[in-house]
C-alpha cells in the first residue's frame, strides 16, 4: 500500500488479495465463535490489522438529504459506445447523449471522450453543451486530422477562467483541470484517466480463458501498477500546489487498496468514504467487484450525497454522481493562535 510498485516490482499485487484476506478471516472468526475456541484471537487479529480497509470496500452512511448543491458527474462512457454505432445509421443519436442531457448537473467530467466533429450526431461537444447550457474544456489525447480526437473532458454550467492538461501518454490516458468561479469562490476541478489495467475480462469468463491468460494478465497488472505510480507522483504534486479546494474526478484503474489510492487518499478525502453506501462497484463488466472510478475533494469542501448509478449501462463503467454542500461551499480555515500576544 505505502511501497510504489516503482520501487518493488509486483509488490502492487499485493493489496488486490486484501479483500480476500478479509473474507477469510472473518469467516473462520465466526466458525472459531461457535467452536468456542482461543485460537479465534488470530483472525480477529488479523481482521484488527486490515480495520482500515474495511471502510475504503464498505459504507453504511446516511445521505437522504434532498438538499440542493454543487453537483458532480463522473462517467468512464467508453467512446459513447462509438464502435457499437459507427455502423449504423450516422443520423441516429446514440442514447447515452439523451442520457446525459437529461442529467441537471454542475459538473461532468468524462473519461474516453470521443469527439467526431464530422457527423453532427456523434459530435459529443455539441450534443452534451446543449445549446451553450455548458461550457467546457476538452484535452485530446490522441487527434487525427482534426477531424476527431480521443481524450478528456469536463463540461460545467459555471464560468471557466482556467484550464490545462497536466500529462498524457499520447495514447489513451491523461490528466486535465479547469478552475471555475461558483458565486464568489473559485474551485480547480481535476479530471484523470491513469494508466488502464488491460484487464482482457471477455478472456477470463471461463476456466479456459483463466488458464491461457493468467501469467499475461499478472504482467499487464503490475507494468499498469508501475505506470500508475508514475502518474500519481506528478498528479498529487500539482494537487498540493493547487491555490482553490480541488475536486478530483476520474477512472483510477486501481482498486482501492492499492499505492494509487493511497497516495491520493493522503492529500484529499473520498466521496463515497465520506457519504457513500454499500460497495459502490463501479465496473460493468465480468469483474464487478472493481471500485476504481473515484470522487475526491479536499476537506475545506463538504460531501452530502454519492451515489453509484448502476442502472446506467452505456458503457463498461457505471457513472458515479456526488453533491456538495453549495451554502457555504467552502468552510473557513481555522487560523493559528497569535501566541506573541
Amino acid at each position: 500500500m505505502n511501497i510504489s510498485p516503482e520501487q518493488l516490482p509486483y509488490a502492487g499485487l499485493v493489496p488486490m488479495f486484501i479483500p480476500v484476506f478479509l473474507i477469510i478471516n472473518f469467516i473462520l472468526l465466526i466458525l472459531l465463535i461457535f467452536a468456542k475456541k482461543k485460537i479465534l484471537v488470530l483472525p480477529l487479529a488479523a481482521i484488527l490489522i486490515g480495520w482500515k480497509f474495511i471502510g475504503v470496500t464498505l459504507q453504511f452512511n446516511n445521505d437522504s438529504t434532498d438538499e440542493k448543491g454543487l453537483s458532480v458527474l463522473s462517467y468512464n462512457a467508453h467512446m459513447f459506445s462509438y464502435e457499437k454505432y459507427k455502423a449504423n445509421d450516422p443520423k441516429v443519436v446514440p442514447n447515452i447523449f439523451n442520457w446525459i442531457r437529461e442529467q441537471d448537473v454542475d459538473i461532468m467530467g468524462f473519461q474516453e471522450f470521443y469527439q467526431d466533429y464530422t457527423t453532427p450526431a456523434r459530435n459529443a461537444i455539441k450534443q452534451i453543451s446543449n445549446e451553450g447550457k455548458y461550457n467546457y474544456s476538452a484535452q485530446s489525447v490522441e487527434e487525427k486530422s482534426g477531424r476527431r480526437f480521443f481524450g478528456l473532458a469536463i463540461f460545467t454550467k459555471h464560468p471557466i477562467i482556467n484550464e490545462g492538461k497536466i500529462f498524457d501518454n499520447r495514447k489513451t490516458n491523461g490528466a486535465m483541470f479547469i478552475d471555475i468561479t461558483v458565486n464568489k469562490d473559485t474551485i480547480r476541478v481535476y479530471n484523470v484517466h491513469l494508466e488502464s489495467m488491460s484487464i482482457p475480462a471477455d478472456q477470463l469468463d471461463n476456466i479456459d480463458g483463466i488458464k491461457e491468460n493468467y501469467r499475461k494478465t499478472w504482467r499487464r497488472l503490475n507494468r499498469g501498477m508501475v505506470n500508475r505510480a508514475k502518474q500519481v507522483t506528478v498528479l498529487t504534486d500539482h494537487i498540493k500546489n493547487s491555490p482553490y479546494p480541488v475536486i478530483l474526478m476520474g477512472d483510477f484503474n486501481d482498486v482501492p487498496y492499492s499505492y494509487t489510492y493511497f497516495t491520493v487518499r493522503s492529500i484529499l478525502e473520498n466521496t463515497f468514504e465520506t457519504i457513500g453506501n454499500g460497495f459502490g462497484f463501479t465496473f460493468n463488466k465480468v469483474l464487478f467487484f472493481l471500485r476504481i472510478d473515484n470522487i475526491f475533494y479536499s476537506d475545506q469542501l463538504t460531501p452530502i450525497r454519492f451515489n453509484t448509478l448502476r442502472e446506467v449501462d452505456y458503457s463498461d463503467h457505471y457513472p458515479i454522481e456526488a453533491v456538495f454542500q453549495l451554502n457555504p461551499l467552502i468552510k473557513a480555515v481555522p487560523q493559528p493562535l497569535d501566541t506573541d500576544q
